[in-house]
Parts: C-alpha cells; sequence; structure tokens
C-alpha cells in the first residue's frame, strides 16, 4: 500500500517539531523519572496544545476537536511518542476513554466528561487489571451491585498508572450480574476518584515512580448516570477500547528515536566501523519502518471507520518488541555505561538507553500480552481453532 505522506501533514509534522524544540525543557526526560517537575509540566503543556486545537486534533468538532484526519493524527502521535511523550497521562483521554464517551456514551456523559478532555483539564486512569485478573481479564472479580439509584463498587484494581498523579477519574470495569457468563455481565463505569472509599497504594518497580498503582474499591458509590453504555455489555467497549490504545501508541517511533541517537554514539565513538554493530542497527532501523508501516496499515482502516482489530494487534506485537531489541542493542553497545540513570554526569547519552531499556521490560504486557495479541491474530486472522 502506498502511504505517501501529505504535504499538509508535513508542514504540520514541522510545525510540531518546532513547538516540542521551543517547549520541552532541559530537564524533561518523560514521565517515568523521579522529578516532581513532571506531572505539572505536563498539564501546562496540554493546556497549550489545546489552545491551538492540537490536543484533540483528530475529534470531531462537536466534541471540541480539530476534525483532523487519522493520519494527521498519527503524526501527532509520532512526535509525541518519540519526545517521551509530554502529553503524560493525557494520551488514554484522547486515544480511547474520548473516543468510548463518544461511541457509547450518552448526549449527558458526552456534554459533561469530554468539554475537560479537550481543554487538557483532567487526568483519566483504567481500572482493568486485578491481582487475579490480567491477561484474562474476564476472570475480574471487582463487584458493582445496584442499589436505588448507585452502584456499590467493591474490588481492587493493579497496576493502574496514573492513579497517584493525582487521577481525576477512572474507566472502571466492574462485574454487575454475578450469574452470566464470564464475558457477559462485565459493565463499564466511569468512576470520581475523589468518591469515598478509594485508596490508592504505590507499587514501587525499577520502572520508576508515577508508574504503578494498587487501587482498592470499598463500597464506593458510583451514580447510575456514570454506567457507560448497557449494563452487563461492557465486554464489547473493552474490546474497542483496547483497541485503539494498541494504534495509539506509536511505540515505533519512539525507538527510532533511541536508535538515531546510538547511531550517533557509534560513529562518535568509532564503534560504527565494527562490521557486526552496523548491521546489527541496520536491522533495527529496518525493524522501525517495518513496525511503522504495520502501524500505517492500522491507522488506514481507521480512516475508513474501520476497527482494526487484528491489524492492532500485529502492529503492537512488532512495535513492542522492537522498542525492547533497541533497549538491549543500546546496552551492549553502550557496556556498563549504559546502565546509569540520567543524572549521573557520566550517563552516556544522558541515561536515555538505561530508561528505556527499563521502561520497557513490561511492555510486551500492558495493553493485552504478547500471547493475547498473537491469539487475537491466530483466532480472528487466520482463523485457527482455540488450543484444546
Amino acid at each position: 500500500m502506498d502511504f505517501a505522506v501529505d504535504p499538509a501533514d508535513a508542514r504540520f509534522r514541522d510545525d510540531l517539531r518546532a513547538l516540542l524544540d521551543g517547549t520541552l525543557p532541559d530537564w524533561w526526560r518523560g514521565m517515568f523519572v523521579d522529578d516532581p517537575r513532571a506531572i505539572p509540566f505536563t498539564r501546562e503543556f496540554c493546556r497549550a496544545l489545546a489552545a491551538r486545537e492540537w490536543l484533540t486534533l483528530a475529534w470531531p468538532a462537536e466534541h471540541g476537536g480539530a476534525g483532523a484526519s487519522a493520519w494527521t493524527q498519527a503524526v501527532l502521535r509520532e512526535e509525541m511518542w518519540a519526545a517521551e511523550e509530554p502529553r503524560g497521562p493525557q494520551y488514554m483521554n484522547l486515544n480511547y476513554i474520548g473516543p468510548l464517551l463518544m461511541r457509547y456514551g450518552t448526549p449527558t456523559q458526552r456534554a459533561r466528561f469530554l468539554p475537560p478532555m479537550a481543554r487538557g483539564e483532567v487526568i483519566w486512569c483504567q481500572g482493568f487489571s486485578e491481582p487475579d485478573a490480567g491477561s484474562d481479564l474476564a476472570s475480574l472479580r471487582t463487584r458493582a451491585r445496584l442499589v436505588e439509584d448507585h452502584f456499590l463498587v467493591d474490588g481492587t484494581k493493579i497496576w493502574t498508572s496514573y492513579a497517584d498523579a493525582p487521577a481525576d477519574w477512572c474507566l472502571l470495569l466492574a462485574r454487575s450480574e454475578l450469574a452470566a457468563d464470564r464475558h457477559d455481565g462485565i459493565s463499564v463505569f466511569l468512576v470520581d476518584m475523589t468518591t469515598p472509599g478509594i485508596s490508592v497504594r504505590p507499587i514501587d518497580t525499577m520502572a520508576g515512580p508515577h508508574e504503578f498503582n494498587e487501587v482498592t474499591f470499598e463500597s464506593v458509590a458510583v451514580p447510575r448516570d456514570c454506567l457507560l453504555g448497557e449494563a452487563g455489555r461492557g465486554w464489547e467497549l473493552v474490546a474497542a477500547g483496547l483497541t485503539f490504545e494498541r494504534v495509539g501508541i506509536a511505540r515505533y517511533a519512539r525507538a527510532a528515536r533511541v536508535l538515531e541517537h546510538l547511531v550517533t554514539h557509534a560513529n562518535e565513538s568509532g564503534q560504527s566501523r565494527d562490521p557486526r554493530v552496523r548491521a546489527r542497527l541496520a536491522e533495527l532501523r529496518a525493524s522501525c519502518e517495518a513496525a511503522r508501516l504495520l502501524a500505517y496499515r492500522a491507522v488506514s482502516l481507521q480512516a475508513r471507520g474501520v476497527v482494526p482489530t487484528v491489524e492492532a494487534s500485529i502492529a503492537r506485537i512488532h512495535a513492542t518488541r522492537l522498542e525492547q531489541e533497541v533497549g538491549h542493542a543500546g546496552l551492549e553497545l553502550l557496556g556498563p555505561l549504559g546502565l546509569l540513570r540520567s543524572g549521573d554526569p557520566v550517563a552516556p547519552l544522558a541515561g536515555e538507553v538505561q530508561r528505556h531499556f527499563v521502561r520497557n521490560i513490561p511492555t510486551t504486557v500492558a495493553a493485552g500480552t504478547l500471547e493475547i495479541q498473537k491469539n487475537i491474530v491466530a483466532r480472528r486472522g487466520l482463523g485457527l481453532p482455540r488450543e484444546t
């Protein structure tokens, strides 16, 4: 397929890069670093994007967007992820929580929740995984009981990014019908994170602060008008939301940017004279291009109004593995110094390789494990039977 860049999108990319070059502070190293300036900066940056109508670029104008094409949105994703995602947690609002509200929300819900997203004023988190329900999400146990005009929610969610940012709202999955089959009886709720009964416990990981949290719900009252879609029909929303998430993260762009820095380092250090180093870097560059084209295939379907379920999984398989491979190659190239973190005066490339490597250890688990993605491709793409 021909994915030639539209001249208008090329100009937009130039404008966006100029904004990033003039806005990102020298200390910016992404969200998951030990720097209290990160979250306040992302809030300020998102408000600046919103003022240009670039925050919700591809959203319809009626919902506070600029009505741009899926391809223009792809340019935005690439440049943001290449720059270590200065939008911070907003990518969740923009890529799939907002679109889910547009598709399944009531007019009242859309009027209430979409404008603050479009202005960059709120942070959302996602309450999906549980201690005993990660890849097998349909086995979740968080319970939502309808009591008069509200639901009472009890349960625990885990690996919830940005809950301690603090998040303002949570897109929550809970089982509202116990007698239903595994994939039925699940509902989606829009939960105010200031509601009594919610507690957030940060989970320390090697990925850094502001990454993962455990969120506990104890008799949390969720108004009935904060149910998204039909009660017990939430699995359809989950499937659509995860597809939007998988397409919405341009991981190949970040991998390509780190690879550019590795190539510069190899040239300056003389390591590029080694044919093995040249071959490895060339292989990774080819993989970056392949991952980009696979992502573009999914975007092309989005542009036609199709939900690219299989194509999104194929693209994610390649992009997540690429990120990990670039991290491994970086550590091999830099040697022991590559393990030094940002802030260490002798860390090569300002500790970028260490950040990239550590941050992408869980990449093939998030938003559906690598095995889950392969199963989607096998069953829905190739028509293969389930394992017996």
